[in-house]
């Protein structure tokens, strides 16, 4: 079973892409974020023509997730519970797989904007419930995935120039503090779980260059339960996507659940 995350900046600029992509690479199931359309505009037909169930959860302009997949989709959650949000930025469904129910959390975290600002004192604040949700999860849905654009860079070979960005937004140290405690509950980010190509990113701006230099960041994340790490059997960040004209910023990231 493969399971994907793809910040896709705007699905009706990139659905033509997206299922391209999906074409190519069949997985069993997508996560997408940063929708940037509300619900009524979601392609769920054309999905559907593409064998994918979909569910979503957007906003105009900004924001916005959704779920698509080859099984059944049921028991959708959307946004954290208990934190009023009015952004779309969380989207939960359980998965009914032929090796048993999956639960997946799909989540375009926070950006933060920079240390200090209001918008990081709502990072905080927001990672923090998000912890609270998942806590509960896992302890209903021991098979679990968390995935998705977190706008953190966990350690200093997931950034290009961990020095000079040093506690710059995505890099400080109560950032990656958060992702250490998501670990903490019993998750384990899976593309580190082998061996993988130095300087490895999933994010390049699309700014002097970013992609050509690989000047980027690894901030898009999968992270399994324990009680699935051992199927996990590979991870990878598939930049092809990124090479596209009028691409993402982001490219996919892949697990494979055997």
């Amino acid at each position: 079973m493969k399971i994907a995350t793809w910040n896709v900046n705007s699905l009706s600029v990139r659905l033509p892409q997206v299922l391209a992509w999906l074409a190519a690479n069949p997985v069993d199931a997508l996560c997408l974020q940063e929708l940037k359309l509300t619900d009524d505009k979601f392609p769920h037909e054309a999905l559907k023509e593409a064998g994918y169930e979909a569910v979503a959860f957007g906003q105009k302009t900004y924001n916005g997730v959704a779920i698509l997949s080859r099984y059944p989709l049921r028991d959708v959650v959307r946004n954290i519970p208990a934190f009023g949000d009015e952004q779309a930025r969380v989207i939960a469904a359980t998965l009914d797989t032929p090796t048993g129910h999956l639960r997946l959390i799909n989540g375009y975290f926070v950006n933060g904007q920079a240390p200090g600002s209001e918008k990081f004192a709502y990072k905080m604040r927001w990672l923090q419930a998000l912890q609270n949700m998942v806590r509960a999860e896992m302890a209903a849905h021991p098979r679990l995935v968390l995935v998705g654009d977190f706008n953190v860079a966990p350690e200093d070979r997931d950034s290009h120039d961990p020095v000079g960005l040093r506690e710059t937004i995505h890099h400080t140290t109560e950032e990656r503090s958060h992702f250490q405690a998501l670990l903490g509950l019993g998750l384990t980010d899976a593309f580190r779980m082998f061996e993988q190509p130095e300087k490895s990113y999933s994010w390049w701006d699309y700014r002097m260059l970013g992609f050509q230099k690989n000047r980027g960041l690894r901030i898009d994340h999968i992270l399994v339960s324990d009680a699935l790490r051992s199927a996990v059997s590979a991870c990878t960040i598939d930049r092809a996507p990124r090479k596209n004209p009028q691409p993402s910023d982001h490219a996919p990231v892949v697990v494979t659940l055997d």
